[in-house]
């Protein structure tokens, strides 16, 4: 079976970048609206298409019709006639609001409890986890994980608002579920002048920086309980289950499972759901954020996740060896960064060419395929 050019679709969510994309791209920038993410998978939300022998067919569409010439027997024994990841290139120009997800059995759970009762918020759009891993293309920012609540006490009570007393406290304690309870119930009355407070007293960069696009929103003190990650490009970070998290600035490739489960905790005029939020955290220090890579071949790198629903590569050529074969079965979408890199076969026999921010996706029928040219690569796959 052979490689197809896969066309992704680009969100224009409010935070997203008029440039960063489009200069991947090698289009006009800045753009007209913002351009925040590309979704490159079979997603019902938003699917790509490939250019087939006969046009342009949605992937979804295109699994529909073949499960088990797309997919492989592995992948639908393990997940149903479905592709289980999403590849997506996040651009971020503002913050995004903190949020977490949940673990595959409460997301089921969750899910079956929303659809049998309609008077329940709806916080699940599917019965899906979504963990999720993202690897800097610029030098990127974000907040992963909680950090020391020691740390964080010492950084809140430099502030001496009296007010703050009981979260200081709390963290003091190791309560982090408090600390971050206290502060999402904060009475509303009161948020506007707590937080221009904080962001006013100089102590803080992060605060007066997040408070100067969410005034009066708590998520800006939750955000101080949070570990702030530089990355440089080629770094990367691992939101699991339960993992609070927001992408501050940058690009980044961004792979998940397939699930749009989202349960928000400030830095958003979307509706925060506290008690199901405190549902879904898991209120653990994370000492070190950032992923490490490990090398798999010369001039491949992976980064290791401890699910079963996708594996990421990164592919470097220099133009000057053998063609490289990429280190996965089964369905794969391969994204194209930089440089002009070939994938495969097409119908008509010659090779996928990928400019920057362009993408291929190869079928599980297709076997095993090449890369070749200069450039690099990220291969997004279902762990064999």
């Amino acid at each position: 079976m052979s490689v197809y050019s896969l066309t992704g679709v680009v969100r224009p969510y409010a935070w997203g970048s008029r440039t960063l994309l489009a200069e991947l791209q090698g289009r006009p920038a800045p753009t007209e609206q913002p351009e925040a993410e590309l979704w490159l998978g079979a997603h019902p939300g938003d699917p790509a298409t490939i250019n087939g022998p006969d046009g342009p067919v949605s992937l979804e569409a295109l699994i529909a019709d073949d499960p088990k010439g797309q997919l492989g027997s592995q992948v639908i024994d393990s997940f149903g006639p479905r592709l289980p990841f999403l590849l997506k290139v996040l651009a971020a120009e503002t913050p995004l609001s903190l949020q977490a997800h949940p673990d595959p059995e409460y997301a089921k759970l969750a899910y079956a409890r929303q659809e049998a009762d309609p008077s329940l918020p709806r916080n699940y759009t599917d019965p899906h986890h979504k963990p999720e891993m993202l690897v800097a293309v610029t030098p990127f920012e974000a907040l992963c994980g909680f950090r020391s609540p020691t740390a964080a006490a010492d950084e809140i009570e430099s502030f001496g608002l009296e007010s703050l007393t009981p979260v200081v406290e709390a963290l003091r304690g190791g309560d982090l579920r408090t600390a971050v309870q206290t502060l999402l119930t904060w009475p509303e009355a009161d948020r506007t002048e707590l937080i221009a407070a904080v962001a006013g007293s100089g102590r803080s960069e992060l605060a007066t920086y997040l408070a100067g696009h969410y005034p009066g929103d708590p998520g800006v003190l939750v955000a101080l309980l949070l570990n702030h990650v530089r990355l440089a490009p080629g770094e990367a970070i691992w939101m699991p289950a339960g993992n609070m998290h927001a992408y501050l600035k940058g690009a980044g490739v961004e792979l998940m499972a397939a699930s749009d489960n989202v349960l928000r905790g400030g830095l958003t005029p979307k509706r925060v759901d506290v008690g199901e939020l405190l549902n879904v955290l898991r209120f653990e220090v994370l000492e070190d954020p950032i992923l490490p890579s490990v090398s798999v071949a010369p001039g491949v790198t992976t980064w290791k996740v401890p699910v079963p629903d996708f594996e990421l590569f990164r592919i470097e050529l220099d133009g000057t060896g053998a063609p490289i074969q990429v280190p996965a079965a089964g369905p794969r979408i391969i994204l194209g960064i930089s440089g002009d890199t070939y994938v495969g076969e097409a119908v008509d026999g010659m090779p996928v060419e990928l400019a920057p921010g362009t993408a291929a996706y190869a079928p599980a029928d297709a076997g095993q395929i090449k890369v070749a040219g200069e450039g690099q690569l990220f291969v997004a796959a279902v762990p064999a």
